[in-house]
């Protein structure tokens, strides 16, 4: 009986995050899961199996006690999905600064930093660093105008993650900037193609498939490749 796989997910109380655990949980994974308010968090403690914590991304000082917290800790697999939306009018004369800095801090500059935080606890040459990114990321495809902030946070995610790995020297890691499709949640609306379960489970499968490869692949929830 081989010893089974950790992860660590970021941002887990609901939508994709939860929806992460449960496959994770189904695969037989163990799992630590962070939420910013854990007396918020029931549909994330009913799994019974999950270690929570509480954590707030953009709060450094919560970022740094988490990772000693977890000190000495080794995750097969960390998956950052934490993000928000971004403010209801995405005209860049239509947002403040203040909207435009929390969306671009929480979906490009925090992941990053927490990311630098726990590299060395992935479990060298098989562990896999995940980002929840969208095609809507891709500069190379010009669509949905109207999240034009939203899109410029995860191509800003995109291009802070390459930096990010090309920084990291000699340590054989598998980075993968994940398009989960576009999912019903409460940010994807009731409208969107997919539930949460469908693209969980192809997440997790590509997580699976990518184990070991080494490299940073900007791919989606089925594992087709998309151009940065």
């Amino acid at each position: 009986m081989s010893t089974a796989k950790t992860a660590l997910i970021i941002g887990a109380s609901r939508g994709l995050g939860l929806g992460l655990v449960k496959t994770l949980l189904a695969d037989g994974w163990q799992v630590t899961a962070t939420v910013r308010n854990p007396q918020k968090a029931d549909a994330l403690q009913a799994l019974g199996k999950v270690r929570i914590e509480k954590l707030d991304m953009d709060d450094q000082q919560a970022v740094i006690a988490l990772s000693q917290q977890l000190r000495g800790e080794v995750f097969d697999l960390l998956f950052v999905n934490a993000g928000v939306k971004g403010p209801d009018v995405q005209t860049p004369g239509g947002a403040t600064l203040a909207e435009v800095g929390q969306l671009f801090f929480t979906n490009a500059v925090a992941p990053i930093n927490l990311a630098q935080r726990f590299v060395g606890q992935i479990r060298p040459q098989t562990g896999v660093l995940a980002f929840m990114s969208s095609v809507l990321g891709s500069v190379t495809m010009p669509d949905a105008p109207e999240l034009a902030l939203y899109k410029a946070s995860k191509a800003a995610l995109n291009s802070m993650t390459n930096s990010f790995v090309t920084q990291l020297g000699d340590q054989q890691l598998t980075v993968l900037s994940l398009h989960p499709g576009w999912v019903k949640t409460d940010m994807g609306g009731e409208d969107a193609d997919i539930d949460v379960e469908t693209s969980t489970r192809g997440l997790v499968d590509q997580v699976n498939a990518y184990t070991g490869k080494g490299g940073h692949h900007f791919v989606n929830y089925k594992g087709e490749t998309i151009p940065w």
